[in-house]
């Protein structure tokens, strides 16, 4: 890999429409975001008898479940008077707006109307496919012809007894863009992590990236070193030289996922043996500038370690608070400064490119825009 990349130019910008910015086919903070995608409504805990709303990608949602349990995901606002949906009450799987007593059954139909004795056929508000999977909740923004469950991105780990996983969540102030290059940059690791999850070593060892059906694949290695903090613990092999090799991988504008193996090469437990975790970032746009964002933190060994379940959570909810900081800090910057800046590309930063890269044509896609030709345009 060379030391500059090819893509380090400023980025010229030309209006398409009212909605959509091309920027030489880089996604940024700007650009729309992707709706044909299934991404996390909450976990599946969350979700009760009692409604409640969240924002998806701008869009206000009315979450609750039928009596039988069967998760109902429901445009938070009335097609009547706009009341908030959420503010209303359930009578049996329906719900009851608060405003003039519209009831709603989980397929949106409005199914009693006090006011008149025959229901207009047009009285319907809109849902949203909803699919519970272990313990996520996936929901399908975009098109409903093109809702199709065998796109959910698969996380077994997170439903397996042989896993033990850790995890909590965030509401941030960042865009989903720079959330992803976030998690595929492993070169700040030493700098905004120190000790916890990165080295010096490992920021310099060698990176393979790739692009498979338009995932972002990147793969590293590094022999004969002692592992990072978050790590050591578990295993108990701080200080000892290691194998570690990791794979991180850019799932969908909704997932982020990790796989990290540390190989004890010196025996030090009396044989050769192989410690496994799986990192998910899971995170849906609540807005271009905030995120709903899930991290869990998957092991294969010592499942009934609580103490180990204590680090794990502990050093996972450190670095993932130092990058939600350091994102909300840069996208306040980008937003604040009057002196615009077209920001540096460099050769560790290719694995970002190719994400926003990803990004910027499904968004371009959505909008009916073929993107080399609008990339043409924009040069």
């Amino acid at each position: 890999m060379s030391n500059t990349f090819d893509m380090n130019y400023e980025h010229p910008r030309i209006p398409l429409n009212d909605n959509v910015l091309a920027n030489s086919g880089f996604a940024d903070q700007n650009t729309p975001l992707v709706k044909n995608c299934w991404y996390v409504a909450a976990l599946s805990h969350e979700v009760t008898r009692e409604i409640f709303s969240r924002r998806f990608l701008g869009i206000e949602v009315a979450l609750y479940r039928t009596n039988a349990g069967e998760p109902v995901a429901m445009r938070n606002r009335c097609p009547h008077r706009s009341f908030p949906l959420a503010k209303g009450t359930l009578h049996d799987d329906n719900l009851r707006c608060g405003y003039h007593g519209m009831e709603f059954a989980p397929s949106g139909r409005c199914v009693n109307l006090p006011s008149m004795i025959n229901v207009p056929t047009n009285a319907a508000v809109r849902t949203y496919d909803i699919i519970e999977r272990g313990p996520l909740l996936w929901i399908w923004m975009g098109d409903p012809d093109l809702a199709d469950p065998n796109l959910i991105p698969e996380t077994p780990w997170l439903e397996s007894d042989e896993w033990k996983t850790v995890n909590d969540q965030f509401h941030m102030k960042s865009d989903y863009v720079s959330m992803h290059e976030n998690l595929l940059d492993q070169t700040h690791f030493p700098f905004l992590h120190p000790g916890a999850i990165g080295t010096p070593e490992y920021a310099r060892s060698k990176l393979e990236a790739r692009i498979e059906d338009n995932k972002v694949i990147i793969e590293r290695q590094l022999l004969n070193s002692p592992p990072p903090g978050v790590y050591a613990e578990p295993t108990k092999l701080g200080g000892i030289p290691v194998n570690r090799f990791s794979t991180a991988m850019f799932v969908s504008p909704a997932m982020h996922i990790a796989f990290a193996r540390i190989v004890d090469i010196t025996r030090h437990h009396g044989s050769e043996e192989t410690y496994r975790f799986n990192i998910s970032h899971i995170f849906t746009p609540e807005t271009n500038g905030s995120i709903h964002y899930w991290w869990f933190c998957s092991r294969n060994f010592d499942l009934q370690n609580k103490e180990t379940d204590k680090h794990l959570y502990e050093s996972s909810q450190k670095a993932y608070t130092e990058d939600v900081d350091a994102l909300e800090w840069i996208l306040d910057v980008v937003n604040s400064d009057p002196e615009k800046q077209f920001d540096l590309n460099f050769a560790p930063d290719r694995p970002g490119l190719m994400m926003r890269r990803i990004l910027n044509d499904l968004a371009l896609s959505e909008s009916g825009f073929d993107p080399k030709q609008v990339i043409m345009m924009a040069r």
